[in-house]
């Protein structure tokens, strides 16, 4: 009998940079800047409340998210955003990761009819896995000049077998940054088409010289708003997030995440709408990022590296003439600085390298040093 072959995972991409990371680290003090992993603290709001509601570890928490967390999240999209979205229309996430990673299987199996993921051609790879988890297709979506998705150079056919559209605004790796205008035009593509629209909105507060854009600003039908608190609030470990939108879809996806056993923890739900809560401790996050970027930016000045991204996020999308960004990398290793090249976020991003910027000022001032010396040694 001839043996079945099953799906074996690829590589998982920063488990691709181990040459790197030695190179990086063989002078003695490597700066991981390869992946958005925060640095700073956790706010003390976050803290005291995630102590507070110990008790509340207890018992097991719904999968929707208690009704207070629920309730913080709609009034942040209210405050922060300019939207109205019901708290019965938000669902809680163990982090974002996960929805991103299983909603195109939940999606598939409330409409098998289609089999088709489209995503930004450069993004963050979950949204393509996510396809594949599901043994669905995953098509990229060529971008323009600005980093934008172009929805009218998708395939008339895979447009109408596809299930399902990522958009990620302000954009990782690029740091580009969709207004309200385009997110109208794109929503109003997909709802033509009957397509559901996730849009991956985890950045939007640092969104910098961009105002703050959200899809729900083109209303909630057929749209579902993913947002994490682990950048904002440097909560990547509480694994702390939620979804928001057609009420339908919600109510779905509750149900589902519900039998998967999806649950955030209850005290962890506590810290986040306490976090959700306090705008304070993200204006100075903010200005954290806005800081180390200006610093990075500024060193990188008169050399033949430059930011070709947008405005928005603490990541950098950098490009050196006639290198391709496994090269640049090399270069930045040598320097002692660990960035991941572009290829790890599509086959289109091969020629840039993203640096996030997730270390301490005097940290980044330290490696900017020593990065022109080796910039300037080829």
């Amino acid at each position: 009998m001839r043996a079945v072959e099953g799906w074996t995972p690829p590589p998982y991409p920063q488990d691709r940079l181990g040459d790197l990371r030695s190179t990086a680290a063989a002078g003695g003090d490597l700066l991981d800047l390869s992946v958005g992993d925060p640095c700073d603290p956790v706010p003390p709001i976050v803290a005291g409340a995630l102590i507070a509601a110990v008790e509340r570890g207890r018992s097991y928490p719904a999968s929707i998210g208690f009704a207070e967390f629920r309730q913080a999240a709609a009034d942040w999209m209210a405050r922060r955003l300019d939207v109205a979205v019901p708290p019965d229309q938000v669902t809680a996430c163990v982090g974002t990761k996960e929805a991103v990673a299983s909603l195109p299987r939940w999606l598939a199996l409330r409409d098998p009819s289609r089999d088709t993921v489209l995503y930004p051609a450069v993004s963050y790879p979950t949204y393509a896995m996510g396809a594949e988890l599901a043994g669905l297709r995953a098509v990229p979506v060529p971008l323009d000049d600005d980093w934008l998705p172009r929805l009218d150079a998708v395939d008339d056919d895979d447009a109408a077998r596809t299930l399902l559209l990522w958009l990620n605004e302000p954009g990782n790796p690029t740091g580009s940054a969709a207004d309200g205008a385009w997110y109208s035009r794109a929503v109003a593509w997909a709802r033509e088409r009957g397509v559901v629209v996730a849009s991956d909105e985890c950045y939007v507060e640092f969104s910098f010289a961009a105002d703050r854009a959200t899809a729900l600003s083109a209303g909630s039908d057929g749209v579902l708003a993913v947002h994490s608190l682990s950048k904002r609030s440097n909560m990547a470990g509480f694994r702390a997030g939620f979804m928001a939108g057609d009420a339908a879809l919600v109510r779905y996806l509750g149900e589902v995440r519900k039998h998967a056993g999806l649950m955030m923890p209850g005290p962890v739900q506590v810290a986040a709408a306490a976090a959700l809560a306090d705008d304070e401790h993200v204006e100075a996050q903010c200005e954290r990022y806005a800081q180390r970027r200006a610093l990075f930016v500024e060193a990188l000045e008169g050399t033949d590296v430059a930011h070709v991204g947008g405005p928005a996020t603490f990541y950098l999308w950098l490009a050196r003439p006639g290198v391709d960004g496994w090269r640049l990398a090399e270069t930045f290793a040598r320097a002692g600085i660990l960035a991941a090249p572009g290829d790890l976020y599509g086959k289109d991003g091969a020629p840039y390298l993203r640096v996030a910027l997730v270390a301490p000022v005097e940290r980044l001032e330290a490696a900017v040093a020593r990065l022109r010396d080796a910039l300037a040694a080829g």
